[in-house]
């Protein structure tokens, strides 16, 4: 049985994870992309399926953009359009040295960073990215993302994708299509 501090702690974090599911036990460890090159992955990636609507995803046309700026660093830019208004959020990349297919996007330096595994990618048509937020490791929450240099991909690229997450015993069976239509540069 569960202690009340743990109890209520869980409570108070359900509204953060509303339209996830939840996973007893830490985050798995999946295996990235080998021999990753950031300045391969730069610019703009389409969103085409994600695991579970993402609770800041509540738009279409939803895409990230990662560009290399003069003084070294890399932003990324995330766009999407709601109630026909376009949003965007931009941060800053950092590069795991170990594992460069491990990103960290930060937000604000009082928060903190959020991961962005490239899984896989060809880096000119398709990429498998993940992302997992654990609580206390207790029980944790995948978010998965397939992307694409354009807005929709082939049925048998979308599968090829697939294989990074089922490979890493990812469950995407609650995988759904992104709403790429009706976008500006359509």
């Amino acid at each position: 049985m569960m202690s009340l501090p743990v109890c209520l702690l869980l409570l108070l974090l359900l509204p953060l994870v509303s339209a996830q599911i939840f996973q007893w036990g830490p985050c798995p460890s999946p295996s990235v992309q080998s021999n990753f090159t950031l300045e391969q992955y730069l610019g703009r990636w389409y969103e085409i399926e994600k695991l579970h609507p993402f609770m800041y995803e509540s738009g279409k046309c939803i895409e990230a953009n990662f560009v290399a700026k003069s003084d070294g660093s890399v932003r990324v830019r995330f766009t999407e359009t709601v109630n026909n208004k376009v949003e965007t959020m931009e941060g800053v990349v950092d590069q795991d040295i170990e594992e460069p297919a491990k990103l960290g996007i930060s937000y604000h330096y009082l928060l903190p960073k959020k991961n962005w595994w490239v899984l896989a990618t060809d880096y000119s048509t398709v990429a498998a990215v993940y992302y997992c937020q654990d609580f206390l490791q207790l029980f944790h929450v995948d978010f998965a993302w397939i992307t694409g240099r354009t807005r929709s991909l082939p049925p048998d690229v979308l599968q090829e994708a697939k294989k990074a997450f089922l490979t890493n015993k990812i469950d995407i069976s609650y995988m759904i299509a992104a709403d790429q239509t009706g976008c500006e540069d359509e």
